[in-house]
Order: structure tokens, then C-alpha cells, then sequence
């Protein structure tokens, strides 16, 4: 796969998720601002709360990356909190753009 490739398919997806999640969420987060409910619905069923806890945990990694790499990838903080708000999936994607432009930059 080439770079160019990777940056797309990464954006893309991260992009979906955001359309996705505004959708779903915004409308029911308007209707009822209960975050708090919102946070423990994750965890009504065993399947949702096997994802959630797979979410919470990809998202502890990523913080943990990002604190790691703090010296070669700058701004990294911001993909921790768009980890938070809209989800894993964008802070993720975004960590992994920014990394490869910096990384890139370094190494050049």
C-alpha cells in the first residue's frame, strides 16, 4: 500500500465514523444531555459492554502511545481528546496522520 493510499483510507474512515457518530448521537444527546447515562448505555448487554471496554482500552493505548512519542510527534494531545469526542476512531486516525507527516519530516 502507498503512503498516499494509507492517508486516504485512514481519513476516510475516520471521516465515516465522525458522519456516523454526529447522526446517531447529536439528535440524542439534544434530547437527553444525561452524558453520564449516555457513558453507562455503553454497558446495558455483555456484547455492548465487551465493546465498550475494548473501546476504553484502545483509547488508554493510544494516550499511552501519544505520551510515549511526545518528544518526536508534537500536538498529540488533541488526538486524546478527539479520542473522547467523537471516538477512538478519529483520534486514532488522526495520531496516525500526524506521526507519518512528522516522522517523515525528521527522517528527511
Amino acid at each position: 500500500m502507498t503512503e498516499k493510499v494509507f492517508k486516504i483510507s485512514v481519513a476516510l474512515i475516520a471521516a465515516i465514523f465522525t458522519i456516523i457518530f454526529c447522526i446517531l448521537i447529536i439528535p440524542t444527546v439534544l434530547e437527553n444531555p444525561d452524558i453520564i447515562g449516555a457513558f453507562a448505555a455503553g454497558f446495558v448487554n455483555p456484547f455492548a459492554s465487551g465493546y465498550s471496554t475494548d473501546v476504553i482500552c484502545c483509547w488508554l493505548i493510544l494516550v499511552v502511545w501519544v505520551a510515549y512519542e511526545y518528544p518526536k510527534v508534537k500536538r498529540g494531545w488533541l488526538c486524546v481528546l478527539l479520542g473522547v469526542i467523537p471516538g477512538v476512531a478519529v483520534g486514532f486516525a488522526l495520531y496516525l496522520l500526524m506521526r507519518t507527516n512528522q516522522l517523515k519530516e525528521i527522517t528527511s
